[in-house]
């Protein structure tokens, strides 16, 4: 790897129709009530950020499966990052994820402070849940909707993914010129 690698912090969100009720604030003794869908249908929200240059990128998957994620790669992969840093997923680390030649940093698994892609995903989840979709694509239009403004703007992605620690590690990692 060399001062000009580009390397993107990844992992995959599952976004389905049964929400989660979210914490919302009302005055004393007033009992909120949110209404919740109750069917089990969903879908994955493959994601990954550049915190560096501010850069975000995202595919919808239909599951977890080694050759799902594969595909996701592929498609990540002609758009040319130098590495992905994600956790050790079992659909992670298979064959044909691992045939694609692109450098996979693997993190220990259930730290999702150490993955700036948790932090949009926590973005993500603020704006679309807490509310009832009729269907799975309207709900994917509603989290289209949010990250689409969110990747044009390059230092709000910045601002939020860009962690002081995880950009030196990067270039001590992957940069030795620089130190």
């Amino acid at each position: 790897m060399t001062a000009a690698a580009r390397v993107e912090w990844a992992d995959e969100m599952r976004l389905g129709l049964r929400g989660v009720i979210r914490r919302v604030w009302a005055p004393r003794g007033v009992k909120v009530i949110q209404p919740q869908e109750l069917r089990y249908q969903w879908t994955y929200l493959a994601l990954a950020v550049d915190g560096d240059l501010g850069t975000l990128r995202w595919r919808w998957q239909v599951n977890m499966k080694a050759a799902a994620v594969a595909e996701t790669v592929l498609g990540w992969h002609a758009e040319r990052p130098s590495a992905l840093v994600w956790d050790g997923a079992a659909s992670h680390r298979a064959k044909a994820v691992q045939a694609l030649a692109l450098p996979l940093v693997v993190q220990p698994p259930a730290a999702p402070e150490l993955n700036p892609a948790e932090r949009v995903f926590a973005e993500v989840r603020r704006a679309v849940e807490g509310r009832v979709y009729a269907t799975l694509a309207d709900k994917q239009t509603a989290v289209e909707a949010f990250l689409t403004p969110l990747a044009a703007d390059p230092q709000r992605v910045q601002r939020l993914a860009g962690w002081d620690w995880t950009l030196q590690q990067t270039h001590r990692c992957f940069s030795p010129i620089l130190f």
